[in-house]
């Protein structure tokens, strides 16, 4: 690691990568002394690792996630996950460790604070990042470097969900690195994870309707993104896109910055209307892409002045209150609130 680097963005703040500091080095210090039995016994919350891993751990966790530690039940599956993270700095164990952890994303409730509070771990998952930008433009990714990476993105994900890391992902500016993955578009499968797994990430950030990640995003250029991905994109690819657009219009905050100037209202209405023509058009039933498609037009009514240019420039097919390609009955009852907004009858 010592001769490797990480690229990072400008805004990136250097002070957000986790180390030890000397209050955690005097932590385990004073928490040796204070024990009554030797210092290879010590215990971490009442979870007592073998003695091996417990030296690592005392080295190489903070305070913090020695705390967390400390809560988790006391079971074999804890002692591997903390051995998956401590190979992730083995290079020749690191890939294996990747797939392992991110296994345990669902499993594991507590893994995202292990991840974001053992010492390097970050800097490794930006390394691998900054590893695969080499392989995007001429377009080179290959199958077994696409699983590898989905596998950081993965794990990444976790951070972003988790009510303890999420706000230490946002202000690491963490999402910025993904952004160069969604700016591809090679349509060969190797990209298309990429793709589906880093807006898997932002959708992570969006999915507990966290003004903070909103307010972040918005700063960002993942709206411009986002468009292009629903426009251009691939059927998985570009549903998550649209469900990250339609979160970002339920936050008021989120509906008033793309309402705020015609360029940001239009480039958002033509991409939706470009999406409804050509499902109608193929007549494909994509339900889900669909309910994402009419929840985004139904929270852009409910802007007065948006609702006034929407109603001249909603397409044709959903003017039509019992179309019939909406079958969901939760969607029919949101195209039909549209309607009503729009006073179309």
């Amino acid at each position: 690691m010592s001769n490797q680097y990480v690229i990072v963005p400008q805004n990136y703040r250097s002070d957000s990568m986790v180390s030890i500091s000397p209050a955690d080095k005097r932590y385990f210090e004073q928490a040796q002394a204070k024990q009554k039995s030797p210092p290879q016994q010590m215990m971490f919350g009442g979870y007592s690792p073998s003695p091996s891993l417990q030296k690592t751990l005392s080295t190489q966790l903070s305070e913090q996630s020695i705390d967390e530690f400390g809560r988790m039940q006391k079971d074999s599956d804890t002692e591997l996950v903390v051995q998956y993270i401590l190979q992730l700095r083995d290079t020749e164990k690191r890939e294996q460790a990747l797939s392992e952890l991110s296994k345990k994303r669902e499993s594991f409730p507590h893994l995202a604070p292990l991840l974001w509070h053992s010492v390097g771990t970050i800097a490794i998952f930006l390394q691998e990042i900054a590893v695969v930008y080499q392989h995007l433009q001429p377009a080179q990714l290959t199958p077994a470097q696409s699983s590898r990476i989905c596998s950081v993105l993965g794990l990444l994900q976790c951070l972003a969900l988790h009510v303890q890391t999420r706000s230490c992902f946002l202000r690491a500016h963490i999402p910025l690195f993904l952004y160069p993955f969604l700016n591809t578009s090679n349509k060969s499968k190797a990209f298309e994870n990429l793709r589906v797994t880093s807006l898997g990430v932002i959708g992570a950030l969006v999915k507990g309707d966290d003004p903070e990640a909103i307010n972040f995003l918005m700063q960002t250029e993942i709206i411009p993104l986002c468009l292009r991905i629903m426009k251009k994109g691939q059927e998985l690819s570009r549903t998550v896109a649209t469900f990250i657009v339609q979160k970002i219009l339920l936050d008021d905050n989120g509906l008033n910055y793309i309402c705020q100037t015609p360029e940001r209202f239009f480039a958002v209405s033509q991409v939706l209307q470009t999406m409804i023509d050509d499902l109608h058009q193929s007549q494909k039933d994509d339900q889900r892409l669909l309910r994402h498609i009419i929840r985004c037009y139904l929270r852009l009514s409910e802007n007065q002045k948006a609702g006034e240019v929407l109603k001249k420039y909603l397409p044709q097919v959903l003017k039509d209150p019992t179309q019939s390609f909406i079958k969901d009955e939760v969607v029919k009852k949101w195209h039909n609130n549209l309607l009503q907004n729009l006073s179309i009858k």
